[in-house]
């Protein structure tokens, strides 16, 4: 056994409400790991926390315990009832669990498949564990593991060829609704990685006018500059919502950026035009309430869906091969952690037939002191050379059989013959 567990829910488990409210309470000044490593007979975690999923990874003694009390530390912190725990969150052991960290870095798990975001999050969240010192040598090996794959699959596969995101979903849409958008004017509200994505997409798809606003002029007027556009004051959305034909919003607002009412009064100015809302955000940007006025196209991440999905099937060969490549590491590494059981014994091992060497070579020390000090070092390295070509088969058998979880009567004979149970 490994002693890993993983907890979560994702956007196939939990609806984006309830994903907003644990997101909305993971905000606080103490970050979650530090409140989660105070759980006893925990030896590391690592959390994740996307629009789209929350997921704590830990190495524990005590696997059913741990999972009881992160499943408290969900419920309390999310707010949720026992009904919404039991019935969005998910748990993985041991190499299911190292196989669900490969599959969510390299893209397979997530709401767009092949998309490049999530391995940044992915080491954003393992660069927080380790400040916070919650990582140790597994998880570390773990994490540098998942990386490796999710390169693979980069590189090896055509997954993430021409790879789309929730931005590009969200333009795909915009092109089925306009049919074409050329001409058309932009509103982006927050300017981090989702915003840029989706102003790259919509320029490439012909739109004529990129108008930024975000809470930080400065990144607002870098980004406008780049796309040749125009920044936009927070406090001008509203104004602004009267001469735009798309609104693309991604912030970190714990509160609606843009409400009801001020769609209805930019409607009113602009003729009743059409008027394209896509709220990326979560906690979501844009009150739901919009939705249902008159020619106003209102959809969050859980409404694309169906455009990841025409996106998915053309994907699912590529899929197989990347799936293909999991596996792969996911036998590599649970090779490497059994070799770790029997890493000692060789180590004890080892120590006792240096020990004998030094021993036996004490007790030559008299006959010895004719000898040059060359000779004798040439005798202490042939002995120590003998040692280790008769040592070195039965080492190479062990690791080995520790591969197949074989290792454990070999690790017992091994300590009995050589009395290495003493120590």
């Amino acid at each position: 056994m490994m002693n890993l567990v993983l907890i979560g829910m994702n956007h196939k488990t939990a609806p984006l409400d309830l994903r907003e409210r644990l997101s909305i309470s993971c905000e606080e000044a103490v970050h979650p790991l530090r409140e989660i490593m105070k759980i006893p007979k925990l030896d590391g975690v690592i959390y994740l926390s996307t629009c789209n999923r929350v997921e704590v990874l830990a190495q524990t003694t005590h696997p059913r315990e741990t999972v009881e009390r992160l499943q408290a530390f969900i419920l309390r912190h999310g707010n949720l009832s026992r009904e919404e725990l039991v019935r969005c969150l998910y748990v993985c052991e041991d190499e299911d669990a190292v196989r669900h960290l490969f599959r969510v870095t390299s893209s397979l798990d997530s709401l767009v498949m092949g998309e490049p975001q999530i391995v940044g999050q992915v080491k954003e969240a393992y660069r927080q564990a380790v400040e916070n010192g919650t990582t140790g040598i597994i998880l570390n090996k773990i994490m540098h593991y998942a990386f490796r794959v999710a390169k693979r699959v980069r590189t090896e596969t055509g997954l993430a060829a021409n790879a789309v995101s929730v931005s590009f979903a969200a333009v795909e849409l915009a092109k089925k609704i306009f049919g074409d958008l050329k001409g058309k004017t932009v509103l982006l509200i927050g300017a981090g990685e989702m915003s840029e994505l989706a102003a790259r997409h919509l320029v490439n798809y012909g739109a004529d006018r990129i108008l930024i606003a975000n809470r930080t002029p400065a990144r607002a007027q870098q980004m406008a500059e780049e796309f040749h556009g125009r920044a936009v004051a927070l406090e001008q959305i509203e104004e602004t919502l009267r001469e735009v034909d798309i609104v693309v919003s991604s912030t970190g607002a714990p509160g609606y950026v843009i409400t009801a009412g001020m769609v209805a009064a930019a409607l009113r100015r602009r003729k009743n035009r059409l008027l394209f809302l896509v709220d990326i955000a979560v906690p979501r940007d844009i009150d739901p309430a919009a939705g249902a006025i008159e020619n106003v196209f209102l959809y969050n991440i859980d409404n694309l869906q169906g455009i990841v999905d025409e996106n998915v099937r053309g994907r699912m060969q590529e899929a197989q091969k990347a799936e293909a490549l999991v596996n792969e590491e996911v036998f590599r590494f649970t090779r490497w952690y059994n070799t770790l059981a029997v890493v000692p014994t060789i180590v004890s091992l080892k120590e006792r037939a240096d020990g004998v060497v030094r021993g036996e070579l004490d007790r030559s020390s008299a006959w010895m002191q004719h000898l040059t000090q060359e000779d004798r070092n040439n005798i202490e390295i042939l002995a120590g050379s003998i040692v280790n070509k008769i040592l070195h088969d039965p080492i190479i058998c062990l690791k080995e059989e520790s591969q197949d979880y074989a290792a454990i009567p070999y690790v017992a004979a091994l300590r009995r013959l050589f009395k290495l149970e003493e120590e």
